[in-house]
């Protein structure tokens, strides 16, 4: 605890210290500017103040850079206009005022090749691609970082090159395009350490590992990004320390071990407060919010959203807005309360259309397209994820291409357009696939070649001569097959020769064993289709494989006998079985009126899901119905049990609504199951039920509070999950 809090102290003061020197330096150039005439000298001093004011006050600064305009134009100081300019473009960037933040540093590069400033071109040139990256306008972000570039290598600016190699590096990642990512980042790691430029190294670590992050390849991206962490950590950089932690807690995330995410966040956040820096404060609510949102835990999520939003409001900055109203969207879709998504989804595309953030405006009319899918309306689906498919091509974001072509394949599904809808399920898995395709592997491997050791490189072609050999030997299988199917053939021909008497006597053995396959097969599906559901068991015929497959929304039912193992000490076992298989085939004949999937029985506990693996809009509504049967059944057999002097059975029934994924496990006595957090928290509903009740989740009370009298429980804590708000139905 006492290390603790020195590390504290330390970051406060020095946080305190730092804010302090600002504040001095800030009234010094006050006092000089009140006192000194008006000159070129003037110029300069406004164009720092409007720096120092960049973080603390970014409307003061570009007040001071605009007066830096005015008077550096009246002096005809060029120079000092153009840096005014970057000022204001800098900025307006930082506040996400994209638009105008381009017309700032437009501005600034005439001026500069008016007065031939090659370096100033250079750097201008590198800012404006910044910009267009921030929009998501890629190719035109490549575009003039090449002649920032270029620029650069004309002049032998080799400091220079280290970021222009970086940025370029950054905008391939952000395209997808990993292998050229990684040349130009791995260039600029080469620079760097011949520079001795230890924390531009560790930057770049930072940015490899960002690319293979990209590529999925998590170990990769640990290894390099606390390879950065270990070189700001030695120089005592505390935003490197910060941005480290924060890229280790993405990588936790993706890997689903949001404890540990949490954990390096939380690292993260403190270190960034205690330095000020709102923006990464503001990145590190997003963040947390990201691993909340995963497990579930939606109130969470929703509180660290209205953090980000409130401070990126405070600090002005759109497109932080824009993106909280973004991510507050996605949790009101998680939670199906559409009405509430749109409108943050709404004023989301409007913040993104106003900055021209060509990325933020896909993502958006993805999820409003989404919405409307969910909703049923599918004219409205189908237009804003046309239009967000086609933004997201423009500038080849793969991300929500992704995710438009499987809303796409979903909605054509729910038209019964099945033609349509197997052209974006294909493009969907045409996608993923690409992104690790064996070309872009063998291209990023020839790169990486250049940069490893020779020990490594050996290392590298003996796993490539194994994957070869592994192929040669696939291959002369192949062929072995190739070549018996040859010598077959030659074989009928020979039987053919033989007469049309060994035709027939194999036609009628053929035919005889067709009869006697074809009653067996007639067996084998009624059996078969008895313990799976008619699309599954179709599948497994065909394929010898049933994949898992996701759904979004599907309603989850538990029951559950109250004091089951009390009343089993009291029963003979053949009893309490003849009891249970009574009460059993009573549901299954209830649920067989309604498109509801029978999951499995556990011991004394029967499920049941609604919503797959046909989709359908009516499940919740189905599944509560069900369940209202149940009780009366249960009731009216627990009746004739008391008439009869027999234990009676009190049942309790959970629903709840969500996504889950659906498949067959194991290979003996296989078995259709469904699993995610919607499963637990049916689960869950169930055993925090009462004796004769229905309890359900907030997901299915949104479904069925139109269709059913509902009384609302409170929120009641839920072990492993948190507070939840129930409902019962009736």
């Amino acid at each position: 605890m006492g290390n603790k809090k020195f590390i504290f102290t330390i970051f406060f003061c020095s946080g305190f210290l730092s804010l302090f020197a600002q504040n001095h330096k800030i009234d010094s150039i006050k006092s000089l500017l009140k006192n000194h005439k008006e000159d070129t000298d003037k110029v300069k001093l406004l164009n720092d103040l409007c720096l120092l004011y960049k973080d603390i006050d970014p409307s003061q600064g570009l007040k001071y850079a605009k007066q830096s305009i005015a008077l550096g134009e009246k002096w005809s100081f060029k120079r000092g206009v153009a840096t005014a300019y970057g000022r204001v473009g800098l900025i307006d960037k930082q506040i996400g005022n994209y638009p105008e933040a381009l017309k700032s540093y437009f501005e600034a590069l005439k001026i500069k090749q008016e007065i031939r400033d090659k370096k100033g071109c250079a750097n201008t040139y590198n800012n404006i691609g910044l910009v267009y990256d921030e929009q998501g306008n890629y190719p035109e972000a490549l575009k003039v970082l090449f002649s920032s570039l270029k620029i650069k290598e004309e002049t032998g600016d080799t400091e220079g090159l280290v970021s222009a190699y970086n940025n370029i590096g950054m905008i391939y990642n952000h395209q997808g395009n990993f292998s050229d990512a990684l040349k130009n980042y791995f260039t600029s790691l080469k620079i760097n350490e011949k520079l001795g430029d230890k924390k531009g190294a560790a930057d770049v670590y930072d940015n490899i590992g960002g690319v293979y992050k990209g590529q999925g390849n998590y170990p990769e991206a640990l290894k390099n990004y606390f390879m950065g962490l270990k070189i700001y950590d030695k120089d005592g950089n505390q935003e490197g320390i910060a941005t480290s932690y924060e890229n280790i807690g993405i990588i936790y995330k993706l890997q689903e071990k949001y404890p540990e995410a949490l954990k390096n966040y939380f690292i993260s956040i403190e270190i960034f407060k205690k330095i000020h820096d709102k923006h990464k404060i503001a990145a590190s609510y997003n963040n947390i919010g990201n691993v909340y949102e995963a497990e579930k835990d939606y109130t969470e999520a929703l509180k660290n959203y209205l953090l980000l939003q409130k401070i990126e409001k405070e600090i002005g900055e759109k497109y932080g807005i824009a993106v909280s109203y973004n991510n507050i969207g996605t949790i009101y879709i998680d939670i199906s309360n559409y009405q509430e998504a749109l409108k943050n989804e709404y004023i989301s595309l409007k913040l993104f259309k106003e900055i021209e953030n060509k990325d933020g405006i896909s993502a958006s009319y993805i999820n409003i397209g989404e919405i409307y899918r969910k909703k049923g309306m599918p004219k409205e689906a189908l237009g804003f994820l046309t239009k967000g498919l086609d933004s997201a091509q423009k500038i080849k974001e793969v991300e929500w291409i992704k995710k438009a072509y499987s809303n796409l394949a979903d909605l054509y599904e729910k038209m019964n357009d099945t033609k349509n809808a197997l052209k974006y399920f294909k493009l969907f898995h045409e996608i993923k696939d690409s992104l690790f395709t064996a070309e872009k592997n063998k291209k990023i491997t020839e790169m990486y070649m250049q940069y490893i050791s020779d020990k490594q490189q050996d290392s590298l072609r003996y796993v490539f001569k194994k994957q070869q050999d592994s192929i040669k030997a696939e291959q002369d299988k192949v062929n072995a097959v190739k070549e018996k199917e040859s010598q077959t053939q030659l074989v009928i021909r020979n039987l053919l020769i033989g007469g049309i008497s060994i035709t027939f006597l194999a036609a009628s053995i053929f035919f005889f064993q067709r009869r006697r396959i074809k009653k067996e097969k007639k067996r084998s599906d009624r059996l078969l289709l008895n313990i799976l559901p008619a699309e599954v068991a179709e599948e497994l015929k065909e394929k010898d494989n049933v994949e898992a497959k996701d759904f979004d929304e599907v309603t989850v039912m538990f029951t559950d006998f109250k004091g089951f193992t009390s009343i089993s000490d009291r029963l003979a076992a053949k009893e309490l079985v003849s009891e249970l298989d009574y009460c059993f085939k009573g549901f299954d004949n209830i649920i067989g009126k309604y498109e509801i999937e029978k999951i499995k029985t556990i011991g004394d506990s029967y499920m049941l899901a609604g919503g797959l693996p046909v989709k359908n809009k009516t499940h919740a509504k189905d599944v509560v119905n069900v369940a209202i049967k149940i009780v009366e059944f249960m009731k009216a057999r627990n009746e004739q049990n008391i008439k009869e002097g027999k234990p009676v059975f009190e049942i309790r029934i959970g629903i709840n609504t969500g996504p889950v994924v659906a498949g067959i496990v194991g290979v003996k006595k296989f078995a259709y199951d469904i699993w995610g957090h919607t499963v637990n928290l049916a689960s869950r509903m169930q055993s925090n039920g009462e004796v004769g009740r229905i309890n359900i989740s907030p997901s299915t009370y949104e479904l069925v509070k139109n269709d059913f009298t509902c009384s609302y429980r409170g929120r009641i804590f839920v072990k492993n999950i948190g507070a939840v708000d129930m409902y019962f139905v009736g």
